[in-house]
Parts: structure tokens; C-alpha cells; sequence
């Protein structure tokens, strides 16, 4: 009985799904649905086409911006950098200039190209003051940059062409100051990107603002060498090679009595320009020098006794 009960509830609304399912299949009502697809597609469609023609003259207007912006801010840039050359304007500040000038010429370009497709020129400064703020809260270390290179440009510690080196041994001469890095040249011909926060913070060595700088060799003779002989022979190179200065006079002296040598450091001075060739090449003439007269540069040794204790 509670079987046939259930079976008779269920019935009816069975019946009634049935019969919806047969009333949305009827070629009228697809008929109604599948045209007012057609209409929704065709009034999208049309919306569209209006839209792209409306476009149409705000692109081609914005995309002549951009190719005429582009020429006239190209052509600028080469007759700022022919005026700099002109007036003998410092390179470091010349580099950096023309780095900000381009920066903010680009920038102004794109508010242009923006404005002539439509979009409002204080929401894209207001989007663009965003953005700007969250890079500055984001790229400290650039901003760090930035302020080191005005430092640079301002106190002038180093300048292009300056062979110089930093706190982290890396050493060569300045080929460019940009508005984040500083380009150097090492003596290997390899290019060094140094950021000017780092620069503008660490001790700079400029070797250029000096005329002439300091040889310094250690060199070790034997115990049994005389002394006075040997920093004769060292002098006497000195003094033949026309790239050391005769005032400082150079300086020889016993700076360590080691384990196995007593050794002398050797200080001379020569012309910036003549420092790396001078320091490559005498080392190698006093060492022919002194092997000539017969004193000897030894090499570390020790003397091992061994002691045999023979039990009888």
C-alpha cells in the first residue's frame, strides 16, 4: 500500500516535467529562441562595427603622433648631443642630460598618443603618479641610484675618461654615467655596470686626478747575498729606465727578515701614464740583473733532520 501510495505522489510531477521538456522542444519555441540569439548577435555586431568606426580616426590621429613624435624627438636628441660637442660640455653631465631629457620627452609622447585615443589626460597622470609611487616604494636600490648619480655629478669625484677604482677592488677607466649605472672599461677590456648608489657610498681611488704614482715590489735575496750589493744592482735599474722620476727618489730597503729570505721592498715613481708598463717590466729586468751577479732569489725551504736512534 505505501508503495502504490509513492508511485501515485510521483506520478504527477513526472508527468509535468515530461510535459515542459515537450513544450520547450516545439519548432516554435526554437524557432523564437534561435532568432533572438540572432538579434542579441546582430545588435552586438552592429555596436561593434560603430564602435571601430568611431575608433578609426582617434587611431589613425594617435598612430601619425606616434610616428611624428617619434622623428622629432630623435631628431632633437642628435642635434642636443651635436650642441653639447659644440660647446665642449663636460661628458659626465652630458650623458646624464641627455638620459632625463629622453626619459622625460618619451613620457610626454605617451600622454600625447593617449589623449588623441580618447583616454582623459589627468586619469592617465593620476594612473601614472600611482604607478610612479609604488615603483619608488618598490625600486628603493634605483632611486638610490639616481640620487647617487646627482651626487656624483655635483661633487665630481670621478668624470669620463677617469681611471678609477672602488671599495670592491673593481678597477678601469669611466666610460659613461647614466642615470642608474656608471659604465667602466677594465684594463681586460671587460665592461663594469657599477650602480651610482654604490659609487656616490664607497671610497672612490681616482688615479687620473694624480700625475704620477708609486712602484712598490718585494723582493727577496738570500741570507748569505750582500745586501749592498744587491740594492746597488735594483738602484741601478731604477736609474737606467728613463720612466722613473728622480724626485721621489726611489727608496730600497730590508723590510723582512722571513724564514727564508731577507726581503727588500723596492719603491719608485713614475708618470700615470707609465705606471702599468714600468710595473710589468722592471720586475723582470731586476730579476735578470741580480741573477747576473750571481745573488740569488731563493724559494721556500725547509730543512728536515731526521734523527736514527739505533737501540744496541
Amino acid at each position: 500500500m505505501l508503495e502504490d501510495s509513492i508511485i501515485k505522489a510521483t506520478e504527477p510531477s513526472l508527468l509535468d516535467k515530461k510535459e515542459q521538456v515537450l513544450e520547450q522542444i516545439k519548432p516554435e519555441n526554437i524557432s523564437n529562441e534561435i532568432s533572438n540569439s540572432v538579434t542579441d548577435l546582430t545588435l552586438y555586431i552592429q555596436k561593434l562595427i560603430g564602435w571601430v568606426i568611431d575608433f578609426i580616426p582617434d587611431a589613425i590621429r594617435a598612430g601619425l603622433g606616434l610616428v611624428v613624435g617619434l622623428f622629432v624627438i630623435r631628431t632633437f636628441l642628435k642635434i642636443l648631443k651635436n650642441r653639447f660637442e659644440q660647446r665642449n660640455v663636460d661628458p659626465s653631465l652630458r650623458g646624464f642630460l641627455t638620459s632625463i631629457i629622453k626619459f622625460t620627452l618619451y613620457a610626454l609622447l605617451i600622454l600625447v598618443v593617449a589623449s588623441n585615443l580618447g583616454f582623459q589626460t589627468t586619469a592617465i597622470l593620476g594612473a601614472f603618479s600611482g604607478l610612479v609611487l609604488a615603483a619608488g616604494l618598490a625600486l628603493q636600490g634605483s632611486l638610490s641610484n639616481f640620487a647617487g648619480g646627482v651626487l656624483i655629478l655635483l661633487f665630481r669625484p670621478f668624470e669620463v675618461g677617469d681611471y678609477i677604482e672602488n671599495n670592491a677592488g673593481t678597477e678601469g677607466t669611466v666610460e659613461k654615467i647614466d642615470l642608474l649605472y656608471t659604465t667602466l672599461t677594465t684594463n681586460q677590456g671587460l665592461k663594469v655596470f657599477s650602480p651610482n648608489g654604490t659609487l656616490a657610498n664607497s671610497v672612490i681611488r681616482n688615479f687620473t686626478k694624480i700625475t704620477q704614482r708609486r712602484i712598490e715590489y718585494t723582493i727577496g735575496i738570500d741570507y748569505s747575498a750582500n745586501i749592498k750589493d744587491a740594492r746597488d744592482i735594483i738602484l741601478k735599474v731604477l736609474q737606467n729606465d728613463s720612466r722613473i722620476k728622480e724626485n721621489p727618489v726611489p727608496v730600497i730597503f730590508v723590510s723582512e727578515l722571513a724564514d727564508s729570505s731577507v726581503n727588500l721592498t723596492v719603491q719608485a715613481w713614475a708618470a700615470r701614464k707609465d705606471y702599468h708598463p714600468a710595473f710589468q717590466s722592471l720586475q723582470e729586468e731586476i730579476k735578470i740583473a741580480l741573477d747576473k751577479a750571481g745573488i740569488n732569489i731563493p724559494f721556500p725551504q725547509r730543512e728536515v733532520r731526521i734523527i736514527n736512534d739505533n737501540e744496541s
